[in-house]
């Protein structure tokens, strides 16, 4: 087992610190993260995204901040701030078409930078967006941070079940709690109200059961969630009465619920600051 040794945590600046992770890419992590904090703040909380996914930082696009050029305050980085929540990623330090090309240690040196050399307010929580895989950036997090807990995003298919399953293990390997499973694109909402299973039906609560984790909730597939996240508005902003949106609400109040069961169980979190 991966443990967590205390004096080499960072000291956090939220109440609670989740990790929103993935086995796999492209199964819309980054949009049920910047989405589910979106829809915390809209809630009354204070909230931080920090984008730990240094070779694909893909929420500054997300939430319409590619032009965000932060400059040292007191020795400190401002994070942007839109629609509610401050934020900080890769991408505001590199050009958009900039590959990096780094090994372990320089990624972890960064990921500890994002939360030592930020200027983060007093967070409610903070939400971490994962790289997908099981690697240096999983290490880092799970080691130098003091994480509430983790949530795992999958699609109904199988195939990124099982992907799910090896990211959802390796956190369990780190001591880190795992609050829940989120499928993702479960069904394809139709003109006419019916559904599309084009991921397969019910793969991501099968797998939370399988793995013994909470089932979170599912998200169903709409066009208007690539429009938003294209054009920097999260869908829970753009058509908050939207099924994806009402989904995305109640996936952020079970995080938050999640969060708050597990703080109680944790050293680093006392359940009376939640």
């Amino acid at each position: 087992m991966f443990a967590r040794p205390p004096q080499q945590q960072i000291p956090m600046p939220a109440k609670a610190v989740v990790a929103i992770a993935s086995g796999k890419g492209g199964v819309g992590k980054s949009t049920i993260a910047v989405n589910v904090a979106v829809a915390l703040a809209q809630a009354g909380h204070r909230v931080g995204l920090l984008d730990a996914d240094i070779y694909g930082p893909n929420t500054p696009m997300m939430l319409g901040a590619t032009d965000y050029q932060p400059a040292a305050v007191n020795g400190k980085l401002p994070p942007a701030r839109a629609h509610g929540i401050e934020f900080f990623s890769m991408g505001f330090i590199v050009k958009p078409e900039q590959a990096i090309i780094w090994r372990g240690p320089m990624l972890d040196k960064a990921i500890r930078q994002f939360l030592t050399d930020v200027a983060w307010g007093q967070l409610d929580y903070l939400l971490i967006d994962m790289p997908p895989g099981t690697g240096d950036a999983q290490l880092t997090v799970s080691q130098a941070f003091a994480l509430t807990g983790a949530v795992i995003v999958t699609l109904p298919q199988a195939v990124s079940q099982a992907d799910a399953r090896r990211g959802l293990e390796g956190f369990r390997q780190m001591e880190v709690p795992i609050l829940g499973v989120i499928e993702n694109m479960s069904y394809l909402l139709l003109p006419d109200g019916g559904k599309m299973d084009v991921f397969g039906q019910g793969g991501g609560r099968t797998f939370a059961e399988a793995a013994g984790a909470p089932f979170l909730g599912e998200v169903p597939m709409d066009p208007q969630v690539r429009v938003g996240s294209d054009a920097g508005v999260p869908i829970v902003v753009s058509h908050p009465e939207s099924p994806v949106a009402r989904a995305l609400r109640e996936i952020a109040q079970a995080i938050a619920a999640q969060a708050g069961a597990a703080a109680a169980q944790n050293v680093f979190i006392p359940i009376t600051e939640i």
